[in-house]
């Protein structure tokens, strides 16, 4: 049962700020911000949106199937994927640009602050989702601005389900657009900040946006995850972390939890609680991709939080 993932792959600098930004920036100078940030730690990770669900879901024994575009220095991560044993025959080559780059920096409160270098993720456009071939759900997580407007048509004309997951790309489109992604989409999955400015683009309320899908998911840190389905909402409460070293990374494993519960024909809450539990496995390692638990692993720590297994 594949799962289509259309998004970035990019690689992630994150750098660690031992301070708090609120300590840095001063509310009254806003409008002139000159600051620098001490980072004595750094690193370069895999990430993007695609590369991080497909890595979750591969964890889980699910069949992650990537669309997206890479650049030019996208050899590495080609090869990563290829010892993971995920599937890249949707992923196209850009020879003329560079790979999606993120650097982000984190202080102590887990707050924040990214720059973004598109690259070749300003092309996922050319791929076409009838290329991927028989899959029984798909996600359209952060990309090129046109790529998920064409994937999420594509996916429409094709009566293949869908997540639709904005994430930190929500602001790239107009409230009328986004109103046509929640009419295509099947399903929507947001974290609190993103929900607000759905809201705020569109005048929908949460309750009239679940009224246009099957389910509207959204995620709220430490407070867990509400699921707005049938009428009603169910919460699922934060698992506990072993330890919280780094978010990064963490939606992208909570929504590998749902691409793996909706394609196993498991309940919304089931499904949530997986959902959380991989947000928390992740969040006690830092980067998005170097905690890697096995299947039996994920079982255990999941029968151990609710008192069964999935």
């Amino acid at each position: 049962m594949t799962s289509l993932i259309c998004g970035s792959l990019a690689f992630d600098t994150i750098m660690l700020f031992q301070g708090r930004f609120s300590e840095a920036l001063l509310a009254d100078q806003l409008h002139k911000i000159n600051v620098a940030f001490l980072v004595p730690e750094i690193r370069r990770e895999f990430g993007g949106c695609a590369g991080n669900i497909a890595y979750n879901l591969k964890l889980l024994q699910g069949d992650p199937l990537i669309m997206a575009t890479i650049g030019q220095d996208g050899g590495p991560y080609l090869e990563r994927l290829d010892r993971q044993q995920i599937s890249r025959r949707c992923i196209r080559t850009i020879e003329t640009s560079y790979t999606a780059q993120a650097f982000i920096t984190t202080d102590a409160d887990s707050n924040q602050i990214t720059a973004f270098h598109p690259g070749a993720m300003a092309l996922s456009h050319e791929n076409r989702i009838a290329d991927a071939g028989p899959v029984k759900l798909a996600i359209i997580a952060p990309d090129g601005r046109d790529g998920m407007l064409q994937h999420a048509t594509d996916c429409a004309e094709r009566a293949l389900p869908f997540i639709f997951d904005p994430g930190q790309g929500l602001p790239m489109f107009s409230g009328a657009e986004l109103e046509r992604f929640i009419e295509l989409a099947t399903y929507v999955a947001v974290n609190d900040y993103e929900a607000e400015l759905l809201m705020q683009r569109t005048g929908l309320t949460l309750e009239k946006i679940a009224e246009r899908v099957s389910a509207l998911i959204v995620t709220r840190g430490e407070q867990g995850a509400e699921i707005y389905t049938d009428g009603k909402r169910i919460d699922i409460p934060c698992v506990q972390a072993d330890k919280v070293v780094d978010p990064t990374g963490c939606g992208d494993a909570f929504r590998a939890g749902l691409l793996y519960g909706l394609t196993n024909g498991m309940d919304w809450v089931t499904t949530g609680r997986l959902a959380s539990l991989m947000g928390a496995i992740k969040i006690a390692y830092q980067g998005a991709q170097n905690h890697a638990p096995s299947r039996d692993e994920i079982e255990d720590r999941f029968q151990k939080a609710y008192g069964y297994r999935f």
